[in-house]
C-alpha cells in the first residue's frame, strides 16, 4: 500500500503538465501560425528597409545616391539584412528589458567603481589569492581580440596600410 502511494505521488510529479496558456493544438497549426507570423514580419521588414532607404537618399542627397549606385544590385540585400538585424535587436532589447540608464549618477558610480578597482592594488591581490585571474585574462584576452578586429576592419587591411 505505501509503494502504490508513492508510485502515484512519483507519477504526479513527474508528469509534465500544461500551462493555462498552452492549448491542445496539432503541431501543423501552431508551424502554420508561426510561418505566417514569420511572412508578416519580412514584409514588414521589408518595406521599412524601402522606406529607411528613400529616407536615407534624401536626407543625404547626393551622396546617398551615389551610395546607392555603388552598391548596384548588392543594395537590395544589404538594406534587408541591416533591417533584419535592427528587428533583431529590437526584440533582444525588449526581451532581456534592457533599458538606458536615467541618471548620470549611475554612469559616475559604475566607472568610478572599475576606475578604483582597477587602480587598487589589494584589489589586484584578491583576484591573484581568489583565482579569479583566469576569468580575468580570459576577458582581458577578448577585448584586445576585439580591438585588433576593429583595427583590422578600420585599416581594410589585415597588415598594416595600404599606402599608395
Amino acid at each position: 500500500m505505501r509503494s502504490a502511494v508513492y508510485t502515484s505521488t512519483f507519477r504526479q510529479a513527474v508528469r509534465p503538465r500544461r500551462l493555462p496558456t498552452q492549448s491542445s493544438h496539432f503541431a501543423s497549426s501552431t508551424t502554420e501560425t508561426a510561418q505566417k507570423k514569420a511572412q508578416d514580419a519580412l514584409g514588414s521588414a521589408q518595406k521599412t528597409a524601402e522606406k529607411l532607404w528613400e529616407s536615407s537618399k534624401t536626407f543625404l542627397g547626393p551622396l546617398g545616391e551615389r551610395a546607392g549606385t555603388m552598391l548596384g544590385s548588392y543594395r537590395q540585400p544589404v538594406v534587408y539584412n541591416l533591417s533584419v538585424a535592427r528587428e533583431l535587436l529590437k526584440q533582444v532589447y525588449v526581451a532581456e528589458r534592457l533599458q538606458p540608464p536615467t541618471d548620470l549618477a549611475v554612469l559616475r558610480n559604475a566607472y568610478s567603481t572599475l576606475w578604483s578597482r582597477a587602480s587598487s592594488p589589494a584589489y589586484w591581490r584578491g583576484i591573484l589569492n581568489s583565482g579569479e585571474w583566469a576569468k580575468v585574462g580570459i576577458y582581458a584576452v577578448e577585448a584586445y581580440g576585439i580591438f585588433k578586429i576593429g583595427e583590422i576592419l578600420g585599416r581594410r587591411s589585415l597588415v598594416g596600410y595600404n599606402v599608395q
